[in-house]
């Protein structure tokens, strides 16, 4: 009973430590927005994740439920027409890329004059893995 004891505490340990260290598989794909965030994103993936009605772990509303890809036309948060220009400049010290990123991450950063804060779910930062969110900044740039 001893032997089994100490074989079930070595397993739990390094359950536990692979755990802490992600399992030694790829943080990109892990599902968790909190990873490094990968050197570059893919604008046809991002497009697509865009453009589905639920997206994340959580099966969050996707960006097109609340957000139109045509000037003007506003359904619930402000249209995406123009947003890879936009982005440049929008916020002192931060590119564009990484004013997207935080606007995905912590929708409250940054609110468009009109709109009220707290409206966009707000956890697409943990719901997303570090990929998929370089894929939206990457699309978001092509607007």
């Amino acid at each position: 009973m001893r032997k089994f004891s100490l074989i079930m505490l070595l397993v739990v340990a390094l359950v536990m430590v692979l755990a802490a260290c992600g399992g030694g598989g790829d943080s990109a794909d892990s599902g968790s927005g909190d990873a490094a965030a990968p050197a570059g994103g893919d604008a046809a993936r991002g497009e697509a994740l865009y453009k589905q009605t639920i997206i994340g772990e959580a099966s969050a509303p996707g960006c097109i439920t609340c957000h139109s890809l045509d000037e003007g036309v506003v359904l619930v948060g402000p249209s995406h027409a123009g947003m890879g220009a936009r982005a440049n400049g929008a916020v002192a010290g931060l590119s564009a890329d990484q004013y997207l990123e935080q606007s995905i991450t912590e929708p409250n950063a940054h609110i468009t004059d009109g709109y009220t804060e707290g409206v966009m779910y707000q956890f697409y930062g943990n719901d997303l893995s570090a990929q998929e969110i370089a894929d939206l900044v990457a699309f978001l740039k092509t607007q």
